[in-house]
């Protein structure tokens, strides 16, 4: 057994793991790493792999090949070390309805020795139920029942917070509230979250990194900021009064252009901006506006994996 205690170690360490049901491969020699303190998404068009893969992490469902480490612990060969690394929403949070959320944490904190009334309080003012956590969880609204969900996987002080599908039926506002919260998690209590999402633009804005993968293959793992931002080069685009012509000068100096509407866009840093605009000025093409643009995730997702629907 190899066990890793570097504090810079990942924390989840994904090692060539397939997954075969009968003779169809759903997983494919998938590899990647997270980590520690970062929100980590997981993204993938429909049947691309994502649950099948969380399934496998939190050990409901058995590895073919390779193998998962979690907190330096291999799912497969130490799994009771591995998985108390680990809280986990698969799904829905399960709730018993007639209990109040109090008592739900405290009867799930009897399956763990060690935590205390203390630790209860603690992951009940990091979710911010402390108005609510005596009332019956029949009376919760769905962001309610996800918050107290969340309260019991952090109960155990797990290094490693796993999400599949957290914002199903959440409003807007109870996104945000999710997505402050996991933020919070990974500054206060210095853990890594894992969230699978069909959300793109909530990926966006509550991610560190993404890994994305398609037909159970990585097609790539990407820091967000690296997503939208192209080594300091923006879209830029001019709104010019003869797209033809425009598009016909950038052709003469090698430039790659699109075309969106009224628009040329051209990837540019500050210096090139000013540039092009004296050049287009200069070739009696009237600009009536430049402003940059950037690609959003879901841009950047299609580019990679095509026009497949996400899950």
């Amino acid at each position: 057994m190899s066990v890793t205690s570097a504090d810079n170690a990942p924390i989840v360490q994904i090692d060539q793991i397939t997954k075969r049901i009968g003779s169809k491969t759903i997983i494919d020699k998938l590899s990647f790493v997270v980590p520690r303190g970062e929100v980590f998404g997981f993204l993938g068009p429909n049947g691309a792999g994502k649950t099948t893969t969380i399934r496998m992490m939190v050990g409901l469902m058995s590895i073919t090949e390779g193998d998962i480490r979690i907190g330096g612990y291999s799912i497969r060969t130490h799994f009771e070390q591995a998985i108390r690394h680990i809280g986990a929403i698969v799904e829905n949070p399960e709730m018993y309805k007639f209990m109040s959320g109090y008592h739900n944490l405290v009867h799930y904190a009897r399956m763990f020795p060690g935590i205390g009334k203390d630790r209860i309080q603690e992951v009940i003012d990091l979710v911010g139920m402390e108005n609510r956590i005596h009332d019956k969880v029949k009376t919760y609204s769905l962001g309610m029942r996800q918050r107290l969900g969340i309260a019991q996987a952090l109960l155990h002080k797990p290094d490693v917070l796993i999400l599949d599908e957290p914002t199903n039926g959440l409003d807007p506002a109870g996104i945000r509230e999710l997505r402050d919260h996991l933020r919070q998690l990974t500054r206060e209590e210095g853990i890594s979250v894992i969230v699978s999402s069909h959300l793109l633009a909530e990926m966006e804005l509550m991610c560190d990194r993404v890994a994305i993968i398609q037909n159970g293959k990585l097609v790539d793992v990407r820091l967000i900021k690296e997503l939208v931002d192209d080594g300091g080069k923006q879209r830029v685009a001019f709104e010019v009064a003869s797209i033809d012509q425009a598009l016909a000068l950038t052709a003469g100096h090698s430039a790659a252009a699109e075309v969106e509407g009224n628009d040329l866009i051209l990837i540019l840093d500050k210096q090139e901006t000013a540039a092009w605009n004296k050049r287009f000025v200069e070739a009696g093409i009237g600009v009536y506006s430049i402003r940059t643009t950037t690609k959003s995730l879901e841009d950047q997702f299609l580019e990679m994996t095509g026009s497949d629907p996400i899950a």
